[in-house]
């Protein structure tokens, strides 16, 4: 098996839907290495206790799980200001070495917000009710998208059925869905 960084470990798909004051978010449940399933039902989505945040990834799983922690770190000192935090947590995570290699990407999200924060010091606020990350983020959207446009369902409802559809296309997405709702 080829031990190119790039290689090890693909995950995933996270959506996250704003609608009618609830926030929900989404994940699969699948880790692949290289072609290989390793495991279908990961849990990829963090509730940011103390904070009414949530928070998901996508990538390489350790990496992903040490962007995860300082997230949180930076919640913490900055009060369980959502965007406050991002920003800092993406200009530390552009700029330090350490870091700066880390192979992942995060949607966080509260009632009012969801951003996508990035290695490359990208703290993006999408202009609608939906964003997504990972190898079938862009399926998910699409979905997300034209049913938050053109069906009365709940952002919960919306979230797990933009991973279904995203689960049907996606090799490294599945269909065991875990959300969470604010």
């Amino acid at each position: 098996m080829d031990s190119k960084r790039n290689d090890t470990m693909k995950a995933t798909t996270i959506v996250a839907v704003k609608k009618d004051g609830k926030v929900a978010m989404a994940g699969d449940g699948q880790v692949t290495f290289g072609e290989v399933i390793f495991k279908g039902n990961a849990t990829k989505i963090r509730r940011m206790e103390g904070y009414n945040i949530l928070a998901g990834f996508a990538g390489v799983a350790a990496d992903a799980y040490a962007l995860m922690d300082k997230f949180e770190y930076k919640l913490e000192e900055f009060g369980g200001n959502l965007k406050k935090a991002s920003v800092e947590l993406a200009k530390e995570w552009r700029t330090d070495k350490a870091l700066r290699v880390l192979e992942a990407m995060l949607l966080v999200a509260d009632k009012h917000t969801i951003l996508i924060l990035s290695g490359n010091g990208d703290v993006i606020e999408p202009d609608g009710e939906v964003a997504a990350i990972g190898s079938g983020g862009n399926y998910a959207y699409a979905a997300g998208l034209a049913l938050v446009k053109n069906t009365k369902m709940s952002a919960k409802e919306i979230a797990v059925e933009s991973m279904n559809i995203a689960g049907e296309m996606c090799i490294y997405t599945n269909v065991n869905i875990k959300v969470e709702v604010l």
